[in-house]
């Protein structure tokens, strides 16, 4: 179904960072240009809002990406792991970022959703049909949810051109370094640990 992206569209982007950043890791071992993914989403639209929504853990390793997201204007809401008896960690996103969807929705004409995850489904038809938003959703086709992309107005796949998307991409699933002569943001989660033993709870918890 083709869409209109009219330049007058009021749009907010919420970013589902845990999602995007697994999918990088497992599908190209490369990280996620978060600025890119606003940039293209939008498409020239008028931005109202673009939120982040992340983890935070004990060790606060996450603090300069989420001051560089700030920077690139996107807004950051944190939440901490909670520890359960036994040891047991927890920490998703999923119904705090319906709350604000909906809440969102008669302040914009188009919502744009930064996830792969089936579990948004529903309140994407809801948006739809109950506000008459235009949901359109930008993410890795190849780790996305079927239902997703059928029930949204538009979809990005990030899969089709993803070195637009990753920082130091150049195909292969490699990660190369940039050595542009510009400054860039660092706006790519803290990856002390390239294999998944030992890996921090709040990037091994993909919210799902």
């Amino acid at each position: 179904m083709a869409i209109i992206k009219h330049k007058s569209q009021r749009v907010g982007i919420f970013i589902d960072t845990q999602n995007l950043y697994h999918s990088a890791k497992n599908l190209y071992k490369a990280k996620v240009n978060f600025g890119q993914v606003v940039k293209e989403a939008v498409a020239g639209r008028v931005l109202i809002r673009a939120v982040a929504y992340v983890i935070r853990t004990e060790s606060e390793e996450e603090k300069g990406f989420f001051e560089a997201l700030n920077k690139l204007g996107i807004e950051t809401k944190v939440k901490d792991i909670r520890v359960f008896a036994g040891g047991a960690k927890k920490a998703d996103w999923d119904l705090g970022t319906v709350v604000d969807l909906v809440a969102m929705a008669q302040k914009l004409d188009t919502i744009i959703l930064a996830t792969g995850d089936g579990d948004f489904v529903p309140v994407v038809e809801y948006l739809k049909f109950a506000h008459g938003c235009q949901v359109e959703v930008i993410s890795f086709g190849k780790s996305s949810s079927g239902q997703l992309r059928e029930a949204a107005d538009d979809f990005i796949d990030m899969c089709e051109n993803p070195s637009n998307y990753l920082i130091g991409y150049r195909g292969r699933g490699r990660w190369i370094p940039s050595f542009s002569s510009e400054k860039e943001v660092d706006t790519t989660l803290p990856d002390s640990n390239e294999s998944d033993e030992g890996e921090d709870p709040a990037i091994k918890l993909s919210g799902e």
